[in-house]
């Protein structure tokens, strides 16, 4: 599978660490007047994104202690349950959530954040059985989804 593109975007300061992992959450209302807003909200709301650079140049920010960085990220693979029949390793796949018992076990894994239902999706990796027994009784696999 290809490397994913790198984006540039502006995050505090003192989250700019590579490996740091977020969901984009969508521009505050403090970002309004700020010059720089189309720089921090470039991302996709709802989607997980990981820092896999930090640029040096440091921004003045209404939101941030110690103002905003400019930062290289990538869209994050994100653990989920799906259909055992679906769990093939590069399949691509279009994720629906289909169960609404929050009360389960496997609730987080099969409403995964960063996750937008109808968005297509490639199983990246199989990682195995749920790890909950799924009271619905059906047979769901834990993989990894890279978003295409």
């Amino acid at each position: 599978m290809a490397e994913a593109k790198s984006k540039v975007t502006l995050i505090g300061t003192e989250l700019a660490k590579p490996g740091l992992e977020f969901i984009y959450e969508g521009q505050l209302p403090d970002c309004e007047s700020c010059p720089l807003k189309k720089a921090c909200n470039n991302l996709r709301q709802g989607k997980k994104y990981r820092i896999v650079g930090v640029r040096p140049a440091r921004h003045t920010c209404l939101v941030h202690l110690n103002g905003a960085c400019a930062v290289e990220v990538v869209e994050s693979p994100i653990s989920a349950l799906i259909s055992a029949d679906m769990a093939i390793k590069n399949t691509r796949i279009q994720y629906e959530f289909s169960c609404n018992r929050n009360e389960c076990g496997n609730y987080d894994l099969c409403h995964p954040e960063g996750i937008i239902a109808g968005d297509k999706y490639v199983v990246v990796e199989v990682i195995g059985n749920a790890p909950d027994i799924c009271e619905k009784a059906r047979n769901l696999q834990l993989v990894e989804l890279m978003p295409l």
